[in-house]
């Protein structure tokens, strides 16, 4: 019993002792933040010929005269209250920027997960239908070479196609959803079809893969005993379980989709979320940054969250511990 109680105070005292050590680690820190954070405002009050009444007013009202982590937990209890600052750049509230914008980013978001969607899976069914054919080794090397090209480059292939040689569009002529909604959504087209290219190409491979693996199961020659043909067997029985592994790649894509647009939009030129913030990091507009980086953080969480959720719908066996 003594030699048990001994163990625990001296893993007591060594967990104390590494308490201490990251205390004073964590003021190093905070004392070099502030150290950084003086040097930077002195070059600024060099430079701009502010005075240190000027100064000092200006810290007070932007808070940084409070210490680092009560400005830090005051910013995050904002923000979760719908309070996301003032933008430096625009001297306007950062949460009206981003209501009049986000609808544009979520409209271009959706519509290339749509056609994500819609061109990955009955592809994916086609080839695992015809393996080995001629069409199969066709696509799969389309395949390919779609998935290793950036969407940002599918957007400059687009433009130049599409709207410098064939004329089906004009670039840069964007058409808000208020002034006209079927000129929005057709500008619109060409750039969801950039950012959904090869997230498609890449659902093709993991569902045609996950679909060959599952035709290999004593269950599918059940299905075809009992008279099913191979389009029946592959949409009526296999393509359920197939889609259990690929439904989290689905869920990445999504939040991938929404958070790779920012280049997109700029490619098209197109005044979504995607402006705004290459905008303000290069104006320095913090306040602007921090709210869109935290936005796309919690569509990645949220959208995981609900994929697990769903897994565990599709597939009662997954329970939570």
């Amino acid at each position: 019993m003594s030699e048990k109680l001994d163990k625990l105070r001296a893993m007591l005292k060594k967990e104390q002792e590494r308490r201490i050590k990251l205390n004073n680690r964590i003021a190093v820190l905070e004392r070099r933040i502030q150290e950084e954070e003086a040097a930077e405002v002195s070059n600024m009050v060099r430079t701009a010929n502010v005075t240190p009444e000027q100064l000092a007013a200006l810290r007070a009202q932007m808070g940084l005269d409070r210490p680092l982590m009560e400005r830090y937990v005051t910013w995050l209890f904002a923000f979760f209250t719908g309070d996301f600052g003032t933008s430096y750049s625009y001297s306007m509230p950062v949460r009206e920027m981003i209501l009049d914008k986000l609808p544009i980013t979520v409209t271009l978001t959706v519509m290339a997960f749509f056609l994500m969607i819609v061109i990955s899976v009955p592809l994916a069914v086609f080839m695992a239908k015809h393996e080995g054919g001629i069409a199969d080794s066709v696509f799969s090397g389309f395949n390919q070479v779609i998935m290793a090209v950036p969407s940002f480059f599918s957007g400059i292939l687009l433009t130049l196609v599409f709207g410098v040689v064939l004329k089906l569009f004009v670039p840069g002529d964007f058409v808000s959803y208020d002034v006209n909604a079927g000129k929005f959504f057709a500008y619109l087209l060409f750039p969801a079809v950039a950012i959904a290219l090869p997230k498609t190409a890449m659902a093709v491979k993991m569902l045609r893969s996950s679909l060959l693996a599952e035709m290999k199961h004593d269950y599918v020659r059940t299905a075809y005993s009992r008279g099913n043909d191979i389009s029946g067997v592959l949409y009526g029985h296999v393509l359920k379980n197939a889609f259990l592994p690929v439904l989290t790649f689905f869920g990445m894509a999504l939040a991938d989709i929404f958070t790779g647009s920012i280049v997109v939009e700029k490619v098209f030129n197109i005044p979504g979320l995607g402006r705004i913030l290459m905008t303000s990091i290069s104006n320095r507009d913090y306040p602007v940054v921090e709210a869109i980086i935290m936005m796309m953080a919690l569509v990645v969480i949220v959208t995981n969250l609900c994929v697990d959720l769903i897994y565990r719908k599709i597939d009662p066996r997954i329970t939570v511990e």
